[in-house]
């Protein structure tokens, strides 16, 4: 097989196979024997003027290498027959039938990403679709795929488990004539879906969807009853509303409505931009009884009952035509809670002190963030010895075993717990 020289940056006019070639030799791929290694020469045709000097892995990863073209499909189909991952994105095919060409001929293919090519230039045809059929998971972001494109992979696809659709400019959902019942896992973030009515139709398109990922979308509200969320997304399991235009609590406790969610992220929405970090947590953990993990973490038990209890006393003063209807559940769970006390658990800053030195007492205010050196310099003007002469000692009138001797300069003064009151007293070092 000829192919061209040249480095992988070569602009234009590269194909999959002689990119293939170049990445897998020998020489820039060398092959390891080894358990783990998972790199192996497959068996190829009799004849192959490569069959040993490719070391492919079942994982083919040939991003951003300028590729227009399938190549010779003969040698894809023998070196390929293995593969069962590959990454194409961010190459320059245009043309569908070129991506079927190297598709149809690696039979063992279930992960496919395309994002990133301008395959929005050309329509895919239901007859190049079908080579696609053993795909489960299939990336399709900024590719600005067409919904005529996706309907046809979906109907073509009758295993495919996982679809990316990001960055794709779109601002309505074209629903599919044909409701794709394999897909489990759809992201579809960074687009320009604002209306509900629009969301509710991947509901519809996609009925066993477990995990829908609509981060940055510019969905404002949930408009929808409680019983049809339920049977639009009757197995959806996560999903992902960050940054979207989420205003009001009404829509949180709408997802109460999908009836095996159980997690949800929802940073960065309007929502609950004056809320403190604490108060975000604890008020979404309280409205959202059946959930078990929120923003990637784990809700545990104590958190949730933390959580509940914090929303009690957080509505205890609102005006009775402001409390959500969950303050009420929870108060017949736990009972109406009492104001927790305000502590201040903040270490005190300064004290107010005795000192003895002979048969003088002086009260100072001292600093307790300042280190026992520190505190000798400020009690040389007081009594009228160097730092290098002094003896001090702290007498805590609670602890029995009389006057502590501050021997250690470093140590912090807050360290020995000082309180107003205390005493210190001085003495001479003996000469």
């Amino acid at each position: 097989m000829e192919f061209q020289e040249g480095n992988m940056d070569q602009p234009s006019g590269r194909s999959f196979m002689q990119v293939l070639c170049e990445k897998y030799s020998p020489e820039n791929f060398p092959y390891r024997r080894g358990p783990g290694m998972g790199v192996h020469v497959p068996a190829t045709p009799q004849g192959s003027p490569m069959k040993d000097r490719l070391n492919l892995p079942s994982v083919l990863v040939l991003n951003s290498c300028g590729i227009t073209c399938a190549g010779e499909e003969n040698e894809i189909a023998a070196f390929c027959a293995h593969v069962s991952e590959l990454d194409l994105s961010d190459n320059k095919l245009d043309n569908w039938h070129e991506v079927s060409k190297i598709v149809s001929n690696v039979p063992h293919l279930e992960f496919l990403n395309l994002s990133s090519n301008p395959l929005n230039l050309s329509v895919l045809e239901r007859t190049c679709a079908g080579s696609f059929a053993g795909v489960r998971k299939l990336v399709l972001n900024n590719s600005k795929a067409s919904w005529e494109t996706v309907h046809t992979i979906l109907q073509e696809l009758p295993d495919l488990e996982e679809l990316f659709l990001c960055l794709n400019d779109y601002e309505t959902v074209s629903c599919s004539p044909v409701c794709c019942q394999s897909l489990k896992l759809l992201h579809i973030t960074d687009n320009n879906l604002q209306d509900w009515t629009e969301i509710r139709k991947l509901g519809i398109m996609f009925p066993s969807l477990d995990t829908l990922v609509l981060a940055n979308n510019h969905l404002t509200t949930i408009e929808e009853s409680n019983d049809s969320l339920a049977r639009l997304f009757p197995n959806l399991r996560s999903i992902s509303l960050h940054r979207s235009g989420l205003h009001c609590w009404e829509d949180i406790d709408k997802l109460n409505s999908f009836p095996k969610l159980e997690e949800v992220r929802l940073l960065g929405i309007p929502l609950l931009q004056s809320y403190t970090t604490e108060e975000r947590r604890k008020l979404l953990i309280a409205r959202l009884p059946s959930i078990i993990k929120l923003n990637g973490s784990v809700i545990t038990d104590g958190e949730r009952e933390d959580s509940e209890r914090f929303f009690i006393r957080y509505y205890l003063d609102f005006p009775p035509e402001e409390v959500p209807f969950r303050y009420h559940e929870l108060v017949t769970k736990y009972g109406k809670l009492e104001p927790l006390a305000v502590v201040d658990l903040r270490p005190r800053s300064s004290a107010k002190v005795e000192v003895h030195f002979k048969d003088k007492v002086e009260e100072i205010s001292i600093r307790l963030d300042q280190t026992v050196a520190e505190f000798k310099k400020q009690l040389k003007t007081v009594v009228h010895l160097s730092t290098s002469n002094m003896l001090l000692y702290y007498f805590d009138h609670e602890v029995p075993f009389g006057p502590e001797e501050m021997k250690y300069n470093s140590r912090a003064l807050h360290s020995y717990g000082i309180q107003d009151g205390d005493k210190f007293f001085v003495e001479p070092k003996s000469k």
